[in-house]
């Protein structure tokens, strides 16, 4: 089988990199298009032998798009063509019909209650997706939560399939050494308690009440902040304007899969808020491993791969919306604990959770639920059937 990804982009985020980890795992011959910003998930794509093209698409209104990525469809003789983040939903599917391709799937990644991808859910976006879901097969929610909330929408109950996202448990799996090491090329001081949040600095994912909640707790609790994004400046001033600037961290930035090595630095590490080059080398997993507590404090999340993957590294978490937890039994994820969502509450509940003491650091079966293997073998089941109806009508 060969098969097309279109996405919309491809700079560092929880879709985008979702799909390089679902590429390595699917038995499939695939290429990917992005029709903007092909970033860092693009490059870790292309270190993977995957083709990557760029659309090169110039905002949403962009019709002359369409033709382009019809001809590269049918040029590339793809058996099926499968989407994923709202513009790519709606140019991929109709492209993938005029270019004569009915095999066509879509996943759903971020359909929030009221938004989707920082998206006010309109009426005008709602009528554009449903119009162009008509042109799929069928439509994949990453949760049972997101399969509800398409159902609410308008979206036949029979076209949804529920493929929750998946991570690499191994990968996740804790190493005190690698703790210890990232510790010190962080410059953290020793005994340091550390609450990390991962994930786009944007204003809907609110790091800003980490922020606030970190000028009401003890001098040695500090915060790692993992990622890049436009809230990245408005974070930095509210560090200052609490007066917590030299506790927050921010490394940037970190893209699925493995980090380029650089040497590390002659001498101790300096004390102080992390530049960028401090960080260097330092992959997801040993900044979590550096972390005690991993931090969520978004109000409305599609599933929460940030959570599953801190859960993977033996962490007790804090969110206010995670439906990959709160589709589980409870004891699934034992350490991880729901929040009411404002920095009084993450200041109780940081506090608690220090009290407690550290856990075993090891995986609770939440995270094993999540395997990108199993998620892999149940889109494999989907794409079947995809190809299969096509060439049975």
């Amino acid at each position: 089988m060969k098969a097309l990804h279109v996405i919309t982009g491809l700079g560092v985020g929880g879709a985008e990199q979702q799909l390089r980890l679902l590429v390595r795992n699917l038995p499939v011959d695939c290429d990917v298009v992005t029709l903007t910003n092909p970033g860092a998930v693009a490059e870790g794509l292309v270190a993977d032998g995957v083709r990557v093209t760029h659309l090169g698409i110039q905002g949403n209104r962009d019709l002359a798009a369409l033709p382009r990525l019809a001809r590269l469809i049918r040029r590339g003789r793809y058996d099926l063509v499968h989407t994923h983040l709202y513009r790519a939903c709606v140019y991929g599917r109709a492209a993938a019909r005029l270019a004569g391709v009915r095999a066509v799937v879509a996943t759903e990644h971020s359909l929030g209650d009221s938004q989707m991808e920082g998206r006010r859910l309109t009426p005008g976006v709602r009528a554009l997706y449903l119009a162009s879901e008509r042109l799929g097969r069928s439509t994949v929610a990453v949760s049972p939560t997101v399969a509800e909330r398409l159902r609410r929408w308008g979206v036949p109950g029979p076209r949804i399939e529920v493929v929750p996202n998946g991570i690499d448990v191994d990968r996740f799996r804790f190493d005190a050494a690698r703790r210890e090491s990232t510790r010190r090329r962080l410059g953290l001081p020793q005994g340091a308690y550390v609450v990390g949040g991962v994930g786009r600095l944007t204003a809907g994912k609110r790091f800003e009440v980490l922020v606030r909640a970190l000028a009401e707790l003890p001098d040695d609790v500090w915060l790692l902040l993992v990622g890049g994004g436009p809230e990245e400046s408005v974070l930095r001033r509210a560090a200052q304007r609490t007066g917590v600037a030299g506790r927050v961290l921010f490394t940037g930035e970190r893209p699925n899969g493995p980090a380029p090595q650089t040497p590390a630095p002659h001498g101790p590490a300096q004390r102080g808020p992390a530049q960028r080059g401090v960080a260097d080398g330092l992959d997801l997993p040993a900044l979590t491993d550096a972390m005690d507590l991993l931090a969520s404090p978004s109000a409305e999340e599609a599933f929460g791969l940030a959570v599953v993957e801190a859960l993977a590294a033996g962490l007790p978490v804090l969110y206010v919306s995670c439906p990959a937890v709160d589709d589980l039994p409870r004891d699934a994820a034992p350490f991880a604990r729901r929040v009411q969502g404002g920095a009084d509450s993450f200041v109780r509940a940081v506090r608690q959770a220090r009290a407690q003491g550290p856990g075993p650091r090891s995986a609770p079966q939440a995270a094993h639920h999540y395997s990108i293997a199993r998620s892999a073998d149940r889109l494999m089941d989907i794409y079947t059937a995809a190809t299969l109806g096509v060439s049975s009508t």
